[in-house]
């Protein structure tokens, strides 16, 4: 499972299918309605908010709006409302570190992605996060090959 604190538009096709599908069951497990995936890393973050599931369903609304920019038809009736966006932080050192793995991934899976966005410096968050100073989150599992 892959939360991307990245902002959706640097995914490809493949990568926003995925993450649609994965933020999905992100919901369900934080709604209680899957016993599998409840102590994945990548949920801590969500698991922490005072609202939980408000906080995984302002994640999908914008995960569904880029989706729609593109001509996609996710299914936004899975999305319950949001009221009030909440926001989570994220650092700059999780952000550097997914932008990495996910160049690594568009270079072999999307050379067209990865030629589009090769040169960005500075990727924009998911729009639920505000950015902070630090190095990679707790949560992640770095991998020695990145």
């Amino acid at each position: 499972m892959r939360l991307w604190s990245l902002h959706p538009k640097y995914l490809d096709p493949q990568g926003l299918v995925a993450l649609w599908r994965e933020a999905l069951l992100a919901q369900a497990v934080l709604r209680g309605k899957t016993r599998g995936y409840r102590h994945h890393p990548q949920l801590e973050r969500f698991q922490k908010h005072s609202t939980p599931v408000a906080s995984i369903n302002a994640y999908l609304k914008a995960v569904h709006s880029e989706a729609a920019e593109r001509g996609y038809s996710f299914d936004g009736s899975k999305v319950r409302a949001v009221r009030a966006m909440p926001s989570l932080s994220t650092t700059h050192g999780q952000l550097d570190y997914e932008w990495q793995h996910l160049m690594m991934k568009l270079e072999k899976r999307s050379p067209a992605h990865f030629n589009k966005w090769q040169t960005l410096r500075r990727p924009e968050p998911h729009p639920l996060f505000r950015v902070c100073r630090g190095g990679v989150e707790s949560w992640e599992r770095p991998q020695a090959s990145r």
